[in-house]
């Protein structure tokens, strides 16, 4: 039998179970708020009216499928998604519309993220992508965004054949799909294969493009992309032959009204400027005037940002002096006492040491704004991590001969003696090279005899431990300090130390090690090089020592 609709077309009339279906279905909405729709009866009404034939009761599925989900997200099981998947390979765009708004609603759940996509979820979801219907994209998009934010989907999702429509949809017209795939892209570059198949389909452009986006969301998602992108190398490479507009609009974006823009776009910079090229061009397109004034925020993420940014920056050697003459320096001085991240801390203190690594000039502009004070104030009570670039930073101005007594001066001793017994390797290596840098050819040894014997076992008890260590590099430090202080020719610290009872006999050992078969003898020429030097400088600290007393650990001739 047939039925004549308002538009004089006629078209089967419902079986008798679609009739109690839609009569159940009406009953069930009636009582939404105490009705479970992915279960039982409700469910089974659900179904039938999504596996009909007539298009109108699909539609009625998709509808109330695309209103429930909307205000019930839970983890469903595969008689729930079936239907939804069936309404979803519909020829009619109101089905479309509806079912991938429902799907979308689902993937918000982590376990229905997984099971949508195990059902076969993508693949009508590329279709729907394809759809001339702006309302239809818009939502299939979304779904496949909610779906790529689980890392089992994202692989999948990649080899799908989603990225290219994904991709061409970043550019849409419609600011809703445009957001939602460009959101999905992002989603899709936290791993390295990833964002291979990425630049393969062509997003690298298109997310440049839309880094001038007037939506704060597109361009927070494409500076996002763009920085996850440039944590590869090659990926570097390619950005810097094909995007040379790139740089200059990061640094626009470091201007942006949203914080969360402003912080990308700085870590975008940071990421880029793991390379020469970047680091260098970052400072000519003026890029270190935004970066100070993000430094200089009161907000933690735009901090972290910005220094982070600035420490790579500061790797080269040409933009040490433009950092330090655009005012960098007291604000990195006032984040070594940022205690509430240490990462920041590390930048700070690590961008200092760069900065002072090439130029007598910026070591002393260094020392002047008060780093070596702020640095022996704070260094015995911060981190590991902290203490470690600490330490490196004072041993690399301590190679400055001109601010040597400066440095003395500030008690840098009494924080370097006691960090030679750290429990980390890095800080005792550090601690103990900055103390030999200091030591060499300075014009009063007053400081080093002060700290003989204290703090902390003081200068003696380290020279004796560092003599004694199972490390080559450590035995290295220590005798070529010794001999520093013996060249200095400062009688009451040769006295001290020909008086010591540890320091003469550890030293005659190290005269011994070669010769004695020791198991070096087998390692790496390099090693044998380094400990032939350290026999070397212990022979001849004995030598030198021999001009003050007849010692007994050296054989006359």
């Amino acid at each position: 039998m047939t039925d004549r609709n308002r538009n004089g077309l006629y078209e089967p009339l419902l079986q008798e179970n679609e009739r109690e279906a839609v009569a159940d279905l009406l009953q069930f909405l009636e009582n939404r708020t105490e009705t479970n729709f992915f279960e039982g009866d409700p469910l089974r009404a659900l179904s039938t009216l999504a596996f009909s034939d007539n298009v109108d009761l699909q539609r009625s599925a998709a509808l109330a499928f695309a209103e429930i989900t909307e205000k019930d997200v839970k983890a469903v099981d595969r008689d729930t998604l079936e239907p939804v998947l069936f309404l979803l390979q519909s020829h009619d765009v109101e089905v479309q519309r509806a079912a991938s708004a429902a799907l979308g609603n689902l993937a918000v759940n982590p376990e229905n993220k997984l099971l949508i996509v195990k059902l076969g979820g993508l693949e009508p979801l590329i279709r729907q992508m394809l759809s001339p219907n702006v309302e239809v994209q818009c939502n299939a998009v979304g779904c496949i965004t909610n779906l790529a934010t689980h890392d089992e989907n994202k692989t999948k999702i990649a080899k799908s054949g989603a990225l290219v429509p994904l991709t061409r949809l970043a550019r849409s017209k419609d600011m809703r799909v445009q957001r939602n795939a460009t959101g999905a892209l992002l989603n899709m570059t936290h791993s390295d294969e990833n964002r291979q198949q990425l630049v393969n389909a062509g997003a690298i452009p298109v997310l440049v493009s839309l880094l001038s986006s007037p939506d704060t969301d597109v361009q927070y998602y494409c500076t996002t992309a763009l920085s996850n992108i440039a944590v590869d190398s090659a990926n570097r490479k390619k950005l810097a032959q094909t995007e040379p507009k790139l740089v200059n609009a990061l640094i626009g974006l470091m201007d942006s009204s949203s914080l969360k823009v402003e912080c990308q776009a700085a870590l975008a910079l940071r990421n880029l400027a793991s390379d020469e090229k970047y680091q260098l061009e970052i400072v000519r397109s003026r890029g270190l005037t935004p970066l100070l004034r993000l430094l200089q925020s009161t907000f933690l993420p735009l901090i972290l940002s910005s220094v982070a940014c600035i420490r790579n920056i500061s790797i080269h050697p040409l933009n040490e002096s433009p950092i330090i003459d655009a005012g960098f320096l007291e604000p990195l001085i006032e984040l070594l006492a940022y205690d509430e991240n240490e990462e920041i801390q590390c930048h700070a203190i690590s961008t200092l040491r760069n900065l002072a690594a090439s130029s007598e000039r910026n070591k002393r502009a260094i020392v002047e704004a008060g780093a070596v004070e702020r640095v022996c104030a704070l260094v015995l009570n911060v981190p590991l991590s902290v203490q470690s670039e600490m330490t490196a930073c004072v041993a690399v101005l301590a190679l400055s001969d001109d601010l040597k007594p400066r440095l003395l001066e500030l008690g840098a001793l009494d924080v370097l003696i006691p960090l030679t017994g750290s429990s980390s390797v890095e800080v005792q290596g550090n601690s103990a090279a900055a103390i030999g840098n200091l030591s060499s050819k300075v014009q009063n040894y007053r400081p080093f005899i002060d700290v003989w014997d204290e703090p902390e076992g003081g200068l003696h008890g380290y020279l004796s431990r560092f003599l004694d260590s199972v490390d080559t590099t450590f035995q290295h430090i220590a005798i070529w300090t010794i001999v520093q202080f013996l060249e200095g020719g400062d009688d009451h610290l040769v006295e001290l130390i020909t008086g010591s009872h540890d320091i003469i006999p550890a030293v005659a050992r190290l005269t011994q090690t070669l010769e004695s078969g020791s198991p070096h003898q087998q390692q790496m020429d390099d090693a044998l090089t380094d400990e032939s030097e350290i026999v070397g400088l212990a022979r001849r600290v004995l030598s030198m020592l021999d001009q003050h007393l007849e010692s007994p650990y050296v054989e006359k001739k």
